[in-house]
């Protein structure tokens, strides 16, 4: 009698790459390797296309509240000022978010957290010897990085099913470092 052991189709495949983390070609300051997290927003458009959207939005708008104006129907420019003027609201709050992002650089025994919402700017640097990387709630929360120097919860722009593995990327690289690290 023989035994054929097969893997079930539907086990997750090992990860053998990372899915997060890049090394920088070009070194810190400080001359040594790195490795960065760059986590941003999913946005389908960018702003400047937000732009243009709006622009053609107004024209035709406007071309029909004037159509409308010389028949004889002056209310309807008004509402039409009105919808543009919520639309442009809208759209400037949706772009102001467009370009939000989380930054991570592993360089040296020290981890550079960059989190940008708007117009605001927050930099935390921690110390890798002392800094302890684990959930800020429970499964599917953000991931709390936190040590001497401060804490921080990163992860905002990854989908809630993924924070384990980017925390686990993050403990590895830790504990390899970056010099230690053979990504291209």
């Amino acid at each position: 009698m023989s035994v054929t052991a097969v893997s079930a189709p539907w086990a997750p495949a090992p990860r053998t790459t990372s899915s997060f983390g890049r090394r920088l070609l070009n070194p810190g300051p400080g001359g040594r390797p790195a490795l960065q997290w760059p986590l941003r927003r999913n946005c389908s458009i960018t702003p400047r296309q937000l732009g243009l959207v709006y622009l053609s939005l107004c024209t035709v708008s406007l071309l029909v509240s004037a159509f409308f104006v010389a028949q004889g129907a002056p209310y309807v420019a008004a509402f039409a000022g009105i919808e543009l003027v919520a639309v442009g609201v809208a759209m400037l709050v949706f772009a102001r978010h467009a370009g939000d992002h989380e930054t991570i650089t592993l360089e040296g025994r020290s981890l550079h957290v960059e989190l940008s919402v708007g117009s605001r700017t927050e930099q935390i640097q921690l110390d890798t010897e002392w800094l302890a990387v684990e959930p800020a709630a429970g499964q599917g929360s953000l991931v709390q990085l936190s040590g001497r120097g401060g804490s921080v919860c990163v992860g905002r722009y990854v989908r809630p099913e993924l924070r384990a593995a980017l925390a686990q990327e993050i403990r590895t690289a830790l504990r390899r470092g970056p010099e230690n690290d053979n990504r291209p």
